[in-house]
């Protein structure tokens, strides 16, 4: 009999737990569904082509120059060429200057300039080296010469034909046209251009 109720007990509990091991029975909780979100890419613009604007901004003077800062305002025009990541391009600019310390005054400079940058979408940063060609008033006489620009901007395309940017550039003259004087300046830049 003793063997009956064990056997009986035995097959109980076997017959109890035979769900359970069966799979029937889930204790696992459930996982809400995960949503996919769409990786959204960064617009893109193509900057190859032609484009012209307008300059103003801000300068300071150097060497001969020195103490001399006041508005430099002026137009300019270029071409860039889309390579994918990077853009270059080349941009000739007439900059207008108030520059004047009573000593010196820079009257005008024309840069022409090339442009290298890395293409972030909507946005290029880039780096500039020039030529320089600048009108200078020293000590009450009129000078000209051609020295070097370089320095860095970024552009921001508002929609497909306009931009706007900002550039910062050096500009250095030595023995500024046989003055027996160096000439520099930094200037300071907002330009807003349309692409063609």
């Amino acid at each position: 009999m003793n063997r009956f109720a064990f056997a009986l007990a035995s097959a109980s509990t076997l017959a109890l737990a035979t769900p359970a091991l069966a799979g029937s029975y889930d204790a696992a909780p459930v996982e809400a569904p995960v949503a996919v979100v769409p990786v959204q890419q960064v617009a893109s613009a193509d900057w190859t082509g032609f484009y012209g604007g307008l300059s103003a901004g801000y300068g300071w003077g150097d060497d001969v120059a020195d103490d001399a800062d006041d508005a430099t305002y002026g137009l300019f025009g270029g071409y860039n060429y889309d390579l994918g990541n990077w853009v270059l391009g080349g941009e000739l600019e007439y900059a207008k200057t108030d520059l004047d310390n009573g000593t010196a005054a820079i009257d005008d400079m024309t840069r022409l300039k090339l442009r290298a940058g890395y293409d972030l979408g909507k946005v290029v940063v880039y780096g500039i080296v020039g030529a320089n060609y600048a009108n200078a008033t020293i000590g009450g006489t009129d000078y000209s010469d051609t020295g070097v620009s370089y320095g860095l901007g970024a552009d921001y395309a508002l929609s497909d034909a306009v931009v706007a940017g900002f550039e910062v550039l050096q500009n250095d003259f030595n023995e500024f046209d046989d003055s027996g004087s160096d000439l520099s300046a930094t200037t300071v830049g907002a330009k807003v251009a349309y692409r063609f």
